[in-house]
């Protein structure tokens, strides 16, 4: 048996918040079609749906995923500039240690 350093248990704060960010943009569709679906909830017996006004609702959830989608964007390119900056940081670093 080896007795090597025993792996770490934690990922690196950098590393964790690129797959959260990631996991975030997978999740975004999924939010959207329950969004998008809202309005046949709507409907009940006997009462009409106003187009006008789920027309807005929809236009307005179109608009809110669509920031969403930018800002997240945004959010996981700064997130891998910054990975790849820690990681050649390290290179640098292990190439001019001794």
């Amino acid at each position: 048996m080896s007795a090597g350093p025993p792996p770490p248990l934690f990922v690196e704060r950098q590393t964790y918040r690129l797959r959260r960010l990631r996991d975030a943009a997978r999740a975004l569709p999924v939010l959207a079609l329950m969004l998008w679906l809202v309005p046949i909830l709507w409907s009940m017996p006997g009462e009409a749906v106003s187009a006008s006004g789920a027309l807005i609702y929809l236009f307005g959830t179109w608009a809110a995923l669509g920031l969403s989608a930018g800002l997240l964007i945004w959010a996981i390119e700064r997130a891998e500039r910054r990975a790849r900056a820690a990681d050649d940081e390290a290179r640098a670093r292990r190439e001019t240690a001794p």
